[in-house]
């Protein structure tokens, strides 16, 4: 029996080498990273992460320092669901999604990274073995760039290799997002993937409007139309507004799925695997939608999530965000012609720069 021997937790910020901007959260300077590295009594290591986009990490942080550890140290290791239902119930009262949610995720991440290093084998074989090349996206938040700024960033993202790109709209008036919409779709041509995200902008019935105009320009998905609390308000923007819709980076929990799922009101269910439950959570998500005979996507976190999606029969797109991650990483995604490609590393492949996160640590 492997036991838990120490668990440690850091908190960052991190810096944006580009301040970015979407509907919701206006400028975007910085994120925060919340990481978990578990040892066990072998001395493997397994590591995990969430994030937000720049308020809240402490909260997070304290939350699995007070709350989780002490239901770790001394646990036995391989028991993931048996550890993941003990915290889910530990912080239930408090909990049932946000904080709670980013905690158990970045704490289950780092259990299947150590599972997984343990028996030397990447996420993806381990998980289900499906195919590690995946489709994969340019995630854009850039409402505020200017027309010229957004075609340009979009021909650096052809030059990486993607050959899907996503950019954001939510604008003040609706014809500027139809005319920028359509500047892309002229850039990028009529069968080029293209989709874009409101960031939960508009009410139902203005989501439905803009879904109807955006139509003409065969956007791929329309993503986060209306807050994701709406699901009667999903399903009508589904039924009436004529376009694929994603959601689900805010949904926290497997039942918040469960209910926007067979309601029909997602296209695309888009979990994110630093704030949905972790692992554990992600792949109960994906074999619902799976039921449902729906493609799963993803958001945040690509260098985890590609090997999830390597692993399922019914993976959609990856989004590949630029954060800034990357600089700490000592792999970055690989990405050709479109598909990024899930690494044969151990667990989830990410080797972080620890000495160099140092410099960003929350004070």
């Amino acid at each position: 029996m492997i036991t838990i021997r120490s668990v440690g937790v850091d908190h960052y910020r991190i810096p944006l080498p580009v301040v970015l901007s979407d509907s919701t959260h206006g400028d975007i300077a910085e994120f925060e990273l919340v990481t978990v590295r578990i040892r066990d009594d072998a001395g493997v290591e397994g590591s995990g992460y969430t994030y937000t986009v720049g308020r809240g990490g402490a909260a997070v942080a304290a939350l699995i320092k007070h709350d989780l550890c002490p239901i770790l140290v001394d646990a036995e290791a391989d028991r993931i669901e048996a550890l993941w239902q003990r915290m889910w119930w530990a912080v239930h009262y408090g909990g049932r999604g946000g904080f709670a949610s980013l905690a158990i995720s970045a704490v289950d991440i780092a259990l299947w990274d150590l599972k997984a290093r343990r028996l030397g084998t990447p996420w993806w074989r381990l998980l289900g073995g499906l195919d590690p090349r995946v489709p994969a996206y340019a995630g854009g938040i850039d409402l505020e760039f200017p027309l010229d700024r957004l075609l340009h960033q979009t021909d650096d993202n052809l030059k990486k290799g993607f050959r899907a790109i996503k950019m954001k709209v939510g604008r003040p008036r609706l014809s500027e997002d139809l005319e920028r919409v359509r500047a892309m779709r002229e850039h990028l041509g009529t069968d080029f993937p293209l989709m874009v995200d409101a960031n939960m902008r508009w009410s139902v019935d203005e989501a439905v409007r803009a879904a109807r105009a955006l139509s003409a320009f065969g956007v791929y998905w329309l993503e986060e139309p209306t807050i994701p609390d709406d699901v009667e308000g999903h399903r009508r923007i589904v039924r009436d507004g004529g376009l694929p819709i994603a959601t689900g980076e805010n949904l926290h929990t497997l039942y918040e799925f469960k209910q926007m799922i067979a309601s029909g009101g997602v296209t695309f269910p888009e979990a994110d695997v630093t704030n949905c439950g972790g692992v554990t959570a992600f792949i109960k998500i994906a074999h619902m939608a799976e039921a449902f005979n729906l493609p799963i996507t993803s958001h945040g976190a690509h260098d985890l999530t590609v090997q999830l999606l390597a692993a399922l029969p019914n993976r959609s797109y990856l989004e590949v965000h630029g954060f800034g991650l990357e600089r700490f990483l000592a792999h970055p995604l690989e990405l050709t012609e479109g598909f990024a490609t899930a690494s044969e590393r151990p667990g989830h492949g990410v080797e972080f720069d620890w000495r160099g996160l140092d410099k960003a640590k929350a004070l």
